[in-house]
C-alpha cells in the first residue's frame, strides 16, 4: 500500500510575462512539502520566451 505523503505537485508561472505583452507563457512543474512550506512558493527560474531569469509564483 502506498504512503500518503505531504508532497504535492505545484505549477509555477512567470509574473513578468503577463505585463510584457509577448504571447505565450512560461510555466514549470515542481513538488513541494505542504507541511514545511504551507504558503505559495516563489522561485527565480529562466523564462525562455523573455530570455532572462524572472520570478515565478505558484498558481492554483
Amino acid at each position: 500500500m502506498a504512503k500518503k505523503g505531504n508532497r504535492v505537485q505545484v505549477i509555477l508561472e512567470c509574473t513578468e510575462h503577463k505585463d510584457s505583452g509577448v504571447p505565450g507563457t512560461s510555466r514549470y512543474i515542481t513538488t513541494k512539502n505542504k507541511k514545511n512550506t504551507p504558503d505559495r512558493m516563489e522561485m527565480k527560474k529562466y523564462n525562455p520566451i523573455l530570455r532572462k531569469v524572472t520570478l515565478h509564483r505558484e498558481i492554483k
